[in-house]
């Protein structure tokens, strides 16, 4: 078992309040680090290192090439240290260890697609402005940012902040999860290694409170959450004290819609693969399938086998298909969601328990459910339920098939099934989401933006966008011929 503390102004210190939190696998409840708590004089002390970093330091004035490079041995550093982020990711957050591989090759991927715009960064020129002026707009920092990391994808998601937020030059505070802070952490200590100036990245963990505290403060300029509506509401309050930037990456009630047309068996098996990575832990998961009136029945019966044939187990174990849920508390409020479904008439059809027998005396596990006979009135029909559960609801033709996918007060993401190109573009065009896959599921790349529409959040993450989340926008105007204009007192 390991000890960890803070990370603030380029020294790793103990919390002002001696604290600490118990991390724990979800797989096997075995204890496996003991983290520093932070509380509000420690949020103080990472604000104000990272205020006198950007206001007083060079870092963020640094040449775009150079950040670039500090970028890319970023990169580097992670990608030496994969395998034992990746290990650390399956033991901290239950998920199998090709999905944490999964995850490290992405973060490493996001680092270098940010050095590699950055390197093509330069000023616009404004061509319309007189032969004698010089006019260019240009990207610079935003300042302080503060950066709430959620425990699902708690090394994944983090990296999609901070890569886009060194890049253009801003200095940071960060706040991982406390039930998922151990890569954090850990990529904490390999950045330390690249050699960033002091206060230019900070670390706090500690309780949901200290994010709050970071959007309040003055000093910070912006703040970035990924999480739920509930943090991302008390976020936003917290911020409008001030009138600083805010980036929410909420919630979804994501539909994956199936026509009649569709490859049968491949969008059965992305069904599968909608739902079930990280036990449904996922903010973008399919869990509202909805299938149209001449398959529903077969596609319904084929999936019911399919989901009956998961294997559950230590995601570090050979073979293990989807590994536990986070915590105590997420397998009971996703077993209540079913319960209730049932309660309101819904038909179960495979899961929907805690497994019993071998490998799950301990731990947090949950067993893959699917729910049909399920309509848009149910509340499971409209709550993100974030475990692995697939609700099923029939639909005939385009127009019910977007009245269901839309009628949500979410917008992230959705699937459309179809063999028929121009159904698939009408369908796709008005759907409200910030995501649509079609004939594919999840699929997420550092050069594509991430984000949603309605209540899954404000901004975007990954791509240009995610770069211009984190800077601001100048305008320069240099006139090399100024003149008088004679206008008054002539």
């Amino acid at each position: 078992m390991s000890f960890h503390q803070l990370f603030i102004d380029g020294c790793w210190r103990d919390p002002a309040e001696p604290l600490l939190r118990p991390v724990i696998n979800p797989a096997n409840e075995d204890l496996l680090a003991q983290v520093a708590v932070a509380g509000a004089a420690d949020a103080s002390a990472a604000i104000a290192a990272a205020r006198r970093a950007f206001d007083q330091g060079d870092w963020p004035w640094l040449g775009v090439c150079e950040r670039a490079s500090i970028l890319r041995r970023i990169a580097a550093a992670i990608e030496a240290d994969g395998e034992q982020l990746a290990r650390l990711e399956t033991r901290n957050a239950g998920k199998t260890l090709g999905e944490s591989q999964g995850d490290v090759a992405n973060v490493v991927a996001t680092f270098r697609f940010y050095a590699a715009l950055l390197e093509g960064e330069g000023g616009t020129v404004n061509t319309q402005a007189p032969a004698h002026v010089i006019s260019f707009n240009q990207r610079e920092p935003v300042g302080v940012c503060a950066l709430i990391a959620p425990w699902n994808y708690p090394l994944l998601q983090l990296a999609w902040k901070v890569a886009p937020a060194l890049a253009a030059g801003n200095t940071l505070v960060i706040k991982p999860s406390s039930l998922t802070p151990l890569t954090a952490l850990r990529l904490c200590q390999l950045i330390e290694q690249v050699g960033l100036p002091a206060g230019v990245f900070n670390l706090l963990t500690g309780p949901g409170e200290i994010g709050e505290r970071l959007a309040a403060s003055p000093d910070v300029d912006l703040v970035s959450l990924t999480g739920g509506a509930t943090a991302g509401g008390k976020v936003m309050r917290a911020a409008s004290g001030n009138f600083k930037r805010v980036a929410l990456e909420l919630g979804g009630k994501n539909s994956n819609i199936v026509f009649a047309d569709a490859d049968f068996e491949v969008a059965l098996d992305q069904a599968l693969n909608a739902v079930y990575f990280n036990a449904g832990q996922i903010c973008s998961a399919g869990s509202r399938l909805l299938v149209e009136d001449d398959i529903h029945d077969s596609f319904v019966d084929a999936l019911a086998c399919r989901v009956r044939r998961i294997r559950l187990g230590d995601g570090l174990a050979e073979g293990t298909q989807m590994g536990p849920v986070i915590s105590a508390g997420q397998r009971d409020q996703v077993l209540g969601m079913v319960e209730g479904a049932l309660a309101e008439g819904a038909r179960l059809l495979a899961g929907g328990r805690i497994p019993q027998g071998e490998g799950f005396e301990r731990g947090f596990w949950l067993e893959p459910t699917l729910l049909a006979d399920v309509h848009a009135a149910m509340s499971i029909a409209r709550e993100e339920v974030f475990g692995p559960v697939i609700t099923v609801e029939r639909f005939r033709g385009e127009t019910e098939a977007l009245q269901l996918a839309n009628g949500t007060p979410f917008g992230l993401a959705a699937g459309v099934w179809t063999g028929d190109l121009a159904k698939a573009h009408r369908v796709a065009r008005r759907l409200r989401v910030g995501t649509v896959w079609i004939n594919d599921y999840n699929a997420a790349f550092p050069q594509a933006p991430w984000g949603g529409y309605k209540s899954s959040g404000i901004g975007r993450e990954l791509s240009r966008a995610g770069f211009e989340e984190f800077s601001e926008l100048k305008h320069l105007y240099l006139n090399t011929s100024p003149a008088a204009l004679n206008w008054f007192g002539v």
